[in-house]
C-alpha cells in the first residue's frame, strides 16, 4: 500500500501540463462516448495526438503505444466524419448491434493486430510483456473499429483492453494511467447498458 500511495505522488509530481491535458481530455472523450455524443472525436483526437507525441519521445520510448494512439488519431477522424453524415442521401449513422460480418470484422482485426504487435514488440523492442502488450493494443484496435460505426459491442472489447490493461499498467508502476483506466472500465461498463438500451428502444419503436 505504501508503494502505491508512493508511486501515486510521484506519479502526480512527474506529470507534465501536456500528459495532465491528454488525460483530462481522454476522461472527455470518454463521457462524450457514453453519451452517443459525438464531441467523443474531437476531444479523442486532442488526448491521442498528445499521447502519440508523448510515447513517442526518447525519454519514454513506449513505440507500440504511440502507433496505437496514432491508429486512435486516424479512426478518430474517420467515426468524427462517419458520425457526422445526415442528410436525405446519408441519414444520420444511429447506433446498432454489429451484424455477424461486422464483429467477425472486428475479431479478425483484434487477433491479426495481436499476432503483429507481438512481433514487432519481439523482433523491435525490449518489452518484457510482449503478449499482454500486443493484446492490449489489438482488441483496442478492434473496438475503435466499431466505436467508427457506432456498434454497441465497441464498449465489449475496449473494455476487454482496460481490462487486461490495468493489472499491466499497475505492474510497469503508471498509477495515474491504471487509475485513469480503471475510471475508464467504470464509464465503459455504464456505456455499454446506455448504448444497449437505446437500441432496444429503436427496436421496439419499429416493432
Amino acid at each position: 500500500m505504501n508503494e502505491f500511495v508512493t508511486g501515486l505522488q510521484n506519479g502526480l509530481h512527474g506529470m507534465t501540463w501536456l500528459e495532465a491535458i491528454a488525460v483530462l481530455f481522454a476522461v472527455l472523450s470518454v463521457i462524450f462516448q457514453k453519451k452517443n455524443n459525438i464531441l467523443v472525436y474531437p476531444t479523442g483526437i486532442i488526448s491521442t495526438g498528445i499521447y502519440t507525441y508523448l510515447l513517442s519521445r526518447e525519454h519514454f520510448k513506449l513505440y507500440a503505444d504511440a502507433t496505437l494512439n496514432a491508429y486512435y488519431l486516424v479512426m478518430s477522424v474517420y467515426g468524427w466524419l462517419y458520425w457526422a453524415r445526415q442528410g436525405p442521401a446519408k441519414p444520420e449513422v444511429k447506433i446498432s448491434r454489429s451484424s455477424s460480418r461486422e464483429l467477425a470484422t472486428a475479431i479478425f482485426i483484434a487477433l491479426a493486430g495481436w499476432a503483429v504487435f507481438y512481433v514487432l514488440l519481439i523482433n523491435f523492442s525490449d518489452s518484457n510483456v510482449p503478449v499482454m502488450d500486443a493484446f492490449i493494443s489489438a482488441t483496442a484496435c478492434g473496438g475503435m473499429w466499431l466505436l467508427a460505426k457506432r456498434k454497441v459491442e465497441n464498449w465489449i472489447l475496449l473494455n476487454i483492453s482496460n481490462f487486461v490493461a490495468v493489472p499491466l499498467l499497475f505492474y510497469k508502476h503508471l498509477y495515474l494511467t491504471a487509475l485513469l483506466t480503471i475510471f475508464l472500465f467504470i464509464i465503459a461498463i455504464f456505456g455499454y447498458f446506455s448504448w444497449r438500451k437505446a437500441v432496444l428502444q429503436q427496436e421496439t419503436s419499429h416493432s
